[in-house]
């Protein structure tokens, strides 16, 4: 086994990948969480546990004791605090492995076909074209694969088929459907007026609060959301916690059918 020491230190090749490991790990938390005031949270964290490991090196029992309790309580602090990057990122994991994308594995979730996602294009298209056209906000969330039960909890049930002209009425403003997000799945509108998770990213803290809401809903789903600004009629598109702003209709198309039928594609 290959090994050599520096002073008093015995390194075999094994120390070499666990440290790549951790530093591999370590920067792709730092990756998930950037941005946004979780990295600070992270950081400061980060910087505790080295406080702690020089303390214990050193040999100061009774600080070093008080930083175990912290680190114990730190853990479920961080759990709770950074639950929509463990999300993401074991999101980012499962969309990863071939296992999640093999047709087998698909059957038992009852995917959409690609059929039903075709439907779905036209009359949103229709409708955003519209929306921005007269300056009217809107703000509609496209299902992929995530399940939306509990954000279609906080609207009113719809569940009607989709339609150009049933968008342009719960978008219109002087609807009482208007605030809020439409949620749409399997070529339908499942709910209006639905409560969206706010991004606190600070990467884009130029955007208002319909644009965060987007943003927020990106990061916590896989859903692709569309957005339309009521002062500038500019159409912007959310995924994956990235937006795309001031795209055309017919580009806002295009992203939608690479996104949405990105498993579909794999498979072809």
């Amino acid at each position: 086994m290959l090994a050599f020491s520096i002073g008093f230190l015995n390194i075999e090749w094994v120390d070499f990948l666990d440290i790549a490991l951790v530093a591999f790990l370590l920067y792709q938390i730092y990756y998930l969480v950037r941005g946004s005031l979780a990295s600070r949270v992270f950081l400061g964290y980060l910087l505790i546990y080295i406080f702690y490991l020089v303390v214990r090196a050193i040999g100061l029992e009774l600080l070093t004791k008080i930083l175990e309790y912290f680190m114990g309580v730190g853990a479920i602090a961080l759990i709770v605090i950074f639950q929509q990057e463990i999300r993401r990122f074991l999101f980012f994991i499962g969309k990863s492995t071939a296992f999640a994308n093999s047709r087998l594995f698909s059957r038992f979730f009852k995917q959409p076909t690609t059929a039903e996602k075709i439907n779905q294009f036209k009359p949103i298209i229709e409708a955003v074209r519209a929306l921005s056209a007269e300056f009217t906000g809107g703000l509609i969330v496209i299902k992929k694969n995530d399940e939306l039960d509990k954000y279609l909890q906080t609207g009113e049930d719809i569940d009607a088929v989709l339609s150009k002209r049933l968008l342009l009425a719960i978008f219109n403003q002087y609807s009482p459907l208007h605030d809020g997000g439409a949620i749409i799945a399997n070529g339908k509108i499942r709910a209006a007026r639905c409560i969206l998770p706010v991004s606190d990213s600070d990467e884009y803290n130029n955007l208002g609060f319909r644009h965060r809401a987007a943003l927020g809903m990106s990061e916590a789903t896989d859903a692709a959301v569309v957005v339309v600004s009521e002062e500038t009629g500019r159409i912007s598109l959310a995924t994956e916690g990235t937006v795309f702003s001031n795209i055309s209709a017919s580009e806002l198309e295009e992203r939608l059918k690479r996104y949405l039928f990105e498993t579909d594609r794999k498979k072809i």
